[in-house]
């Protein structure tokens, strides 16, 4: 019973305002990823005393008899100072544990938190770290979140490999606020692996169809910004159907192109290749092209008309030009959002010889 008093205190304590504290800590959530069942696992918090005069730790609280806590008792005004939380894992899955920092440096604690989940046996990526951002690489430098509907809360991994001599602590710089982040373990050793997953809230999209960003890698927190360290990550929201009754399904349009992939051929002293997709409406009402966007840079695109009646149909002009798509850093494609229930989404393949 008095471990959940503690544990509400703390969720209570963890929602108040500590701007006030005297105390401030670099990371006050560190996740330590995969821990072996009954392998005890420690995380370390960076703290610093900011008030001038000395800081005198009077307890840390921990939330279960699981978690120890190792602290000094005394710190000089100004000094940094480290927080110890080993937690012993007894049970598999998921876990949070926090700790209270009661202080004579504010009224209220500091809330810290390690969590992680406890598994039987560790699972390691079997796949190619390809791409060099900085002292870290990874498998994959394009991110793409596809086919995503309205509530949706997709995820993506990206695998990591510390190439360098030091511990990293991976930071993404320049998150949107649609994109959250969680990183296992929160620091990877010389030579050592991790995972970061992203993850997407679709209800922060606010355009169907095509949102693309740019995010960067950084080797730990105050790391800069810089292109080596680039990922792009798109996202393709599709239009809501599924409320669409049997009728409504019966005498909707259906689009139907010439191609899905378009070859354009080879530059070869040419900086400018040009191709045609015929768009037919082969439904019962009329076909609506409510989004039209490229991949990728390099391409330019002409519809003469967006919307096509039953039986009817259009024309897209597809143009590719040299000097941008040589340097893009993904396939060329171009995107079409419709009203067709069955291909919300069309995505065309430009193939190209540079």
């Amino acid at each position: 019973m008095k471990n959940k008093i503690i544990i509400s205190t703390m969720f209570l304590l963890a929602a108040l305002d500590v701007n006030a504290q005297k105390v401030s800590v670099d990371n006050n959530v560190i996740n330590v990823g995969q821990v072996l069942y009954r392998v005890p696992v420690k995380a370390e918090f960076k703290l610093k005393n900011k008030g001038s005069r000395s800081l005198h730790i009077e307890n840390v609280e921990v939330s279960c008899g699981c978690t120890t806590a190792d602290y000094p008792k005394t710190v000089g005004g100004g000094k940094k100072f480290v927080v110890s939380a080993e937690y012993d894992a007894q049970t598999l899955g998921h876990f949070q544990k926090m700790l209270c920092v009661y202080s004579n440096g504010s009224k209220k604690p500091v809330i810290l938190t390690i969590k992680g989940v406890v598994v039987s046996e560790l699972k390691s990526f079997s796949g190619e770290y390809t791409y060099k951002l900085g002292d870290l690489k990874s498998d994959v430098h394009n991110v793409e979140f596809d086919n995503v509907n309205v509530g949706d809360s997709p995820k993506q991994k990206i695998y990591i490999l510390n190439t360098s001599e030091e511990t990293a602590e991976p930071v993404f710089m320049h998150l949107p606020n649609y994109l959250g982040v969680e990183i296992f373990p929160a620091k990877i050793a010389p030579h050592h692996t991790g995972v970061a997953v992203l993850s997407l809230d679709s209800k922060k999209l606010h355009d169907f169809g095509l949102t693309q960003t740019e995010i960067y890698l950084g080797f730990a927190p105050g790391d800069k910004v810089a292109d080596e360290k680039l990922i792009t990550v798109s996202s393709v929201l599709l239009p809501a159907f599924q409320n669409l009754t049997a009728k409504e399904v019966a005498n909707a349009p259906k689009i139907k192109l010439s191609t899905d992939v378009l070859d354009l051929g080879s530059f070869k002293g040419k900086n400018k290749l040009k191709g045609e997709i015929e768009i037919k409406n082969v439904g019962k009402s009329v076909l609506e092209i409510r989004n039209l966007q490229m991949f990728t840079m390099g391409l330019e695109v002409a519809l003469n008309k967006t919307k096509i009646e039953p039986g009817q149909s259009a024309k897209l002009k597809i143009s590719a030009y040299a000097e941008q798509i040589k340097n893009i850093r993904s396939k060329p494609r171009v995107l079409m959002i419709t009203n067709d229930p069955s291909m919300g989404k069309v995505t065309i393949e430009i193939k190209v010889k540079k």
